[in-house]
Formats: C-alpha cells, sequence, structure tokens
C-alpha cells in the first residue's frame, strides 16, 4: 500500500491510501477526491483525469504513452509534468507520490 497526496487547484492537500495495482485514478475515485472526474472509467479516451505529478515524482512515475500523449491534446493547461492519472500504476515506489489537479478538466 502506497501514499498519495492529492492537491486540489485551491492548494488544499489530501493523503490516502492506495492499493498496489490499482491507478491512481482508481485511488482518486474511491475517496471522492475532487477534481478529479475521470469520465472514460480509466481508458486513456478522455482527459478528465489529468494531474500534474510533483516534480520530485516525474521519473518515478514515467513518460506518458503516446496515446496519453493524444489525450493531453485536450486537457487544459497542459505542463511538461502533465499525465493521465488513469494511466500511472500504484506500486510500493510511489509511496509519497504527490500530484496536483488543475483548476479545470478536459
Amino acid at each position: 500500500m502506497a501514499k498519495i497526496t492529492f492537491v486540489d487547484s485551491e492548494g488544499r492537500a489530501r493523503t490516502v491510501d492506495a492499493e498496489t495495482g490499482s491507478t491512481v485514478m482508481e485511488t482518486a475515485i474511491r475517496n471522492s477526491i475532487p477534481e478529479i472526474l475521470a469520465e472514460c472509467g480509466g481508458a486513456c479516451a478522455c482527459a478528465t483525469c489529468h494531474v500534474y505529478v510533483d516534480e520530485k515524482w516525474v521519473e518515478k512515475t514515467g513518460k506518458a504513452s503516446a496515446m496519453e500523449e493524444d489525450m493531453l491534446d485536450f486537457a487544459f493547461e497542459v505542463k511538461p509534468n502533465s499525465r493521465l492519472c488513469c494511466q500511472i500504476k500504484v506500486s510500493d515506489a510511489l509511496d509519497g507520490l504527490v500530484v496536483a489537479t488543475p483548476g479545470k478538466q478536459g
């Protein structure tokens, strides 16, 4: 189990337990994290689970796939550390992960 901290667009942080093998998006939905809509349910078919990965964690979460990059084209305020959290698998190596949500989802 890993701890993940979600920081909303107002700067409020909430740390929750994440089950190893699940995705960061599934963790957000299970814990009613505001600003994570996840309209496609994790199929990488929308941009409504867009997050900014804290700079300290970018290398550990890996790079976006080509399909994910295509979906990020529909997200608002994309940055170099933007990811769709449905594509980030939770592992013990991500214990302490910090992600932030934009003020608006795609």
